[in-house]
């Protein structure tokens, strides 16, 4: 059976729904995160990552909004009046509603991809590297406003999206957004990698994991975004499907950096918060059922008059190849890179 329009959004409309849930639920959680690293590590909140979330979210319940909205007027409001029935209705390039997401869909990919390009940025501390991927970040603005406008002057009843001229823009502008992802994504994991090669021998852990984290995301992003090229090159209604579905994702994609990282920064964290005692032959100093004291503890307890040792270690290291100012990644990196984290 074949993909009509109609089915194709009632389809991508409750799959966008369900994405949007998740994505609702990790913005609670990203929100957590960032609150919970600026108390742990005393500093001020990241009101920056913040905002952007927000963004993100309120691009997302917008999207939702719009595409709730062109469902009911294609399948009821408007079902009996438009020429051709609800087929016809969405396959309207210019129709209001059409319009109104791709702007939205628009502003969110930039802002999305301009994150990316900032996180490569802080970590490489180098314009020359992000010159490229920036011109490619105007490249898709230029690309993006083109295909809206020329997707809002098509005369009614003219063709789909495949059909007429806004098809070579909409092309390009998926193009150009997975080779930016792609090239943004190479660059940070391949910095991070040489840098945690580079410093293996002065830390106890790895950053191979925020490598992996970064690697995960763009390549949710990137078999989304060549999934909604594939199905567009192949001129398939389920582009549409594909399309609504990628509006949450850039934001799921953003959340899981943060809190995936800022998860396992917690619990290193809450690994090295506690303290042993030398001389209990190889065991922690515990008490009432095997617990473990922590230094705060020990100071409160009545312990034997004995001559006691207790050694303290307390190891920092920062690194500016992350970005410290996002608060997304909070694993510590060369110092010579000047503590940021990403």
């Amino acid at each position: 059976m074949a993909l009509t329009l109609d089915l194709a959004a009632v389809v991508s409309t409750t799959l966008e729904g369900i994405f949007y849930g998740f994505s609702v639920f990790m913005f609670g959680v990203t929100l957590y995160i960032l609150n919970q690293n600026s108390r742990r590590l005393d500093r001020r909140v990241n009101y920056k990552m913040i905002a952007v979330s927000y963004a993100l979210l309120a691009c997302s319940t917008a999207h939702m909004v719009i595409d709730i909205i062109r469902i009911c007027n294609g399948l009821i409001y408007q079902r009996d009046v438009f020429p051709g029935g609800p087929v016809a209705f969405f396959s309207q390039p210019s129709e209001t509603t059409f319009i109104a997401k791709n702007i939205v869909y628009l502003f969110q990919t930039l802002l999305g991809d301009g994150v990316l390009i900032y996180r490569c940025y802080v970590v490489w501390q180098s314009w020359l590297i992000v010159a490229f991927p920036i011109v490619m970040w105007l490249w898709i603005g230029i690309v993006s406003a083109i295909a809206i406008h020329s997707s809002a002057t098509v005369p009614e009843g003219a063709g789909t999206v495949f059909l007429t001229r806004v098809g070579q823009w909409i092309t390009a502008f998926y193009a150009s957004t997975l080779a930016t992802n792609f090239i943004v994504t190479i660059l940070l994991g391949y910095k991070i990698w040489q840098t945690n090669r580079r410093t293996s021998r002065m830390r106890q852990s790895s950053l191979l994991p925020v490598v992996r984290v970064i690697a995960d995301a763009g390549l949710l992003y990137s078999i989304t975004l060549t999934a909604a090229l594939a199905c567009f090159v192949q001129k398939s209604n389920g582009q549409y499907i594909v399309l609504d579905v990628i509006t949450p994702i850039i934001s799921i994609t953003f959340y899981m950096v943060i809190i995936r990282v800022g998860l396992a920064t917690t619990s290193r964290s809450h690994e090295h918060s506690v303290s042993t005692v030398p001389g209990t032959h190889g065991r922690s100093l515990s008490h009432g059922g095997g617990r473990v004291l922590t230094v705060g503890e020990l100071e409160s307890q009545t312990l034997p008059m004995n001559r006691l040792q207790v050694h303290i270690t307390k190891m920092r290291e920062t690194d500016r190849s992350t970005l410290e100012a996002d608060n997304d990644l909070s694993s510590d990196l060369d110092r010579k890179m000047g503590g940021t984290a990403i």
